[in-house]
């Protein structure tokens, strides 16, 4: 014990006297005013569920983990919520390692209080497997540095951590569907909690017997004062827990102004965390779209080409069908000169095909005959064709040759 005094700094007369003189003129040490918040600074590590909070000089870190453990009895479909405090010597030479002491059991039941007794998470989002399987979600609160007012930072850092906290998912199946399975963070995307509202704690200092109110107050100002009072509030007013430690008496018109402004401090502190949840949540989404290039380009480029390739199919097929009910082409132009005669002139075959309805002549720039004929026409007079070969027969005569046969028997 006498250790412990001796590493405890202590306020002197002068310097608290100094405090409650200015407080008296409305001012404080720092130069803020009577109500005023000092500067809020609130970041995120790069696991899930970790947050770092800086309320003016005092400094706290929040990490919530969770795991799966049978409920309890009175309550089989809720998982349950914890919260543990770690004061360390290095935050303040009056805090010792191991034990918690009374003031940091006391943060635990503030905090506690505010989040459970509120249901500001949903608990029985929490359960599993009816009577067997829960989740237990635990907060792990670490002062690194007291410069005043532990419990509003460390709330916020409570909160904070909670809302960026993801839980892995599971299922159940195996024999009578009692076993329950717990993917890893590659198979399936981890869930959120479900939290309903953000119960804020706002923290006051009496001096001069009540008389004198100040919020947030600072580690020298908690060396004054004569009591204090925590009230948490969320963003809609309403009031969730209310905590007064000490045996100073507190008129109740002084407790109903100190609830007037944790409400309207309360709207502005949730709207902070917030964005800044949101902007690291945004990081996160990110983060994830960089992890995997290869298979997100892969997933939209890849019905794309599909497509292309069924529409270029489909009008390859149009067109052949087109081609084969309408015309065809001959070979060759070298196999159609060898089929017809080479004392036809050029006019002479022109003006035979052009006679044919079943054929289509058509002149390119260079001038020379372009022939098309229907798949019947080709079937059938391309034999006569070739049999009338040897003779010197022509085009004309080879296309029509009955009616040359009928000529013959007149004559």
């Amino acid at each position: 014990m006498e250790g412990r005094l001796a590493n405890m700094w202590r306020l002197t007369v002068n310097e608290g006297k100094f405090v409650e003189t200015a407080l008296q003129s409305e001012l404080r040490v720092d130069g803020r005013g009577l109500y005023d918040y000092r500067k809020l600074t609130i970041k995120f590590g790069k696991e899930y569920g970790s947050s770092e909070v800086q309320l003016g000089h005092t400094h706290v870190m929040g990490f919530v983990t969770a795991q799966l453990v049978q409920p309890y009895k009175d309550r089989p479909n809720e998982g349950s919520l914890s919260i543990f405090t770690e004061f360390s010597p290095m935050a303040d030479p009056s805090f010792e390692p191991g034990r918690p002491g009374e003031y940091a059991v006391e943060l635990g039941r503030i905090i506690d209080r505010g989040l459970r007794e509120s249901r500001a998470v949903d608990t029985e989002s929490l359960c599993v497997l009816a009577g067997k399987k829960v989740w237990s979600v635990r907060i792990d609160l670490h002062i690194l540095d007291n410069g005043g007012n532990l419990v509003d930072a460390a709330n916020i850092a409570a909160l904070a951590a909670l809302m960026t906290f993801r839980r892995p998912d599971c299922t159940v199946g195996g024999e009578n569907s009692q076993e329950v399975i717990i993917h890893s963070l590659e198979e399936r995307e981890p869930l959120p909690l479900i939290i309903h509202h953000l119960p804020i704690a706002f923290t006051f200092g009496f001096f001069n017997k009540g008389n004198i109110v100040v919020m947030d107050p600072t580690y020298v100002e908690e060396e004054v004062m004569c009591g204090r009072m925590t009230v948490t509030v969320n963003a809609n007013g309403d009031i969730c827990a209310i905590q007064k430690p000490g045996e100073e008496g507190v008129n109740h018109s002084v407790i109903l102004h100190c609830l007037r402004l944790a409400s309207s401090r309360a709207a502005a502190t949730t709207k902070i965390i917030r964005e800044e949840v949101e902007a690291y949540n945004r990081e996160k989404n990110l983060q994830k779209v960089k992890r995997h290039p290869t298979l997100a380009k892969s997933e939209v480029s890849g019905p794309i080409v599909v497509v292309k390739e069924g529409h270029k199919k489909s009008s390859d097929e149009d067109k052949s069908a087109e081609m084969s009910q309408e015309h065809v082409e001959l070979k060759t132009s070298k196999e159609q000169e060898a089929v017809a005669s080479p004392a036809t002139s050029k006019g002479t075959e022109t003006r035979s095909v052009s006679s044919n309805p079943a054929i289509k002549g058509k002149t390119n720039d260079s001038g020379h005959a372009q022939k098309e004929v229907t798949g019947d026409v080709e079937m059938k007079d391309t034999p006569k064709v070739t049999k009338h070969k040897d003779g010197e027969k022509t085009l004309k005569d080879a296309v029509k040759p009955k009616k040359k046969k009928r000529k013959n028997k007149s004559n």
